[in-house]
């Protein structure tokens, strides 16, 4: 048995060893097909107030031939903004550079992050898409904590590009504005954009304005060229991408990444429905699984952790 066709079988199908506030759905459970609308017309669950920037502005290159991604751009701020201030509220305690986040938690993306390095050590592994099969699986707080514990725990540098057109969010989780983006670069004609600086080792490309049809766009053989030339300039290029069970976005973006971390939700994603949305990506493009929402109690290593690294 594959690995990961045993975390599948362990999410849905091993409530003793794994557990969920959500319950284990059933294995045959169909797909909601009402998702599909609600998934572009939906606002994002988690709300913010963008960080008080300027309004941002497209620049151009002078031709198609140009570079399309710029040097990253700092905060409008004087002084460089904090990484945690800057951070949704409602995100306290769920992200690595929170003091609130248990030290377990940390380890885990800790040991993601290290398999991941192990893995571009052997492969030259540099641009990954994250996903899952439908909305909820914690997709995008996994891509944001890794990119995270890549460049604050690893020292590597990160883009962290949201090719979510459809519903955006990673802007949300980090406290930006979200005017101009990635999809507004994708329909120019002579696109450049400057990803936003978080902190020294990490920047962001939001999404921009939500597009409801964004298959041509991120087909285009600009993205292609957007993604390969980050590639050149960043350590890791990390992507958000809308479920695979849904919507065919992410089978296009994996196409031109260097492989697919796939989500899944702990006792509540049907079995059928991520061996199916494996399937249309290609399992041979999927590099690693995530277990997500597994309590505390089912991590051998809780009681370890909490009695010799706790919190002081």
């Amino acid at each position: 048995m594959s690995r990961v066709d045993e975390a599948l079988r362990r999410a849905a199908l091993d409530p003793t060893s794994l557990h969920s506030a959500a319950g284990r759905a059933s294995a045959d459970a169909p797909i909601d097909e009402s998702a599909l609308d609600r998934y572009s017309s939906e606002k994002s669950s988690t709300e913010v107030s963008p960080a008080k920037l300027p309004p941002a502005k497209p620049t151009f290159a002078a031709d198609r031939s140009s570079q399309i991604l710029a040097k990253p751009r700092g905060p409008a701020e004087p002084a460089r903004r904090n990484r945690v201030d800057a951070f949704h509220a409602s995100l306290e305690g769920k992200l690595v550079v929170s003091r609130e986040t248990s030290s377990v938690s940390v380890e885990q993306y800790r040991r993601l992050a290290a398999t991941l390095l192990a893995v571009q050590a052997e492969r030259g592994l540099k641009t990954l898409l994250v996903s899952s099969s439908v909305p909820g699986e914690g997709k995008t707080l996994t891509v944001t904590n890794l990119a995270l514990t890549l460049s604050e725990s690893y020292g590597r540098r990160v883009l962290l590009i949201d090719a979510d057109l459809r519903r955006p969010s990673v802007h949300t989780a980090f406290g930006l504005a979200n005017a101009i983006g990635l999809g507004d670069a994708l329909r120019s004609d002579h696109p450049q954009l400057q990803p936003i600086e978080i902190s020294p080792a990490l920047s962001v490309l939001p999404a921009g304005p939500a597009d409801r049809s964004p298959l041509a766009a991120l087909s285009s053989d600009l993205m292609r060229s957007l993604v390969a030339e980050s590639a050149t300039r960043f350590d890791w290029v990390l992507l958000d991408s809308p479920p695979v069970g849904l919507l065919s976005d992410a089978q296009l973006v994996s196409r031109i990444c260097d492989g697919v971390l796939f989500v899944i939700g702990a006792g509540s994603t049907p079995y059928s429905l991520v061996q199916r949305s494996i399937a249309e990506i290609g399992s041979d493009r999927i590099v690693g699984t995530v277990l997500n929402r597994v309590e505390m109690d089912a991590l051998t290593v809780h009681d370890y952790y909490g009695h010799h690294y706790a919190p002081k």
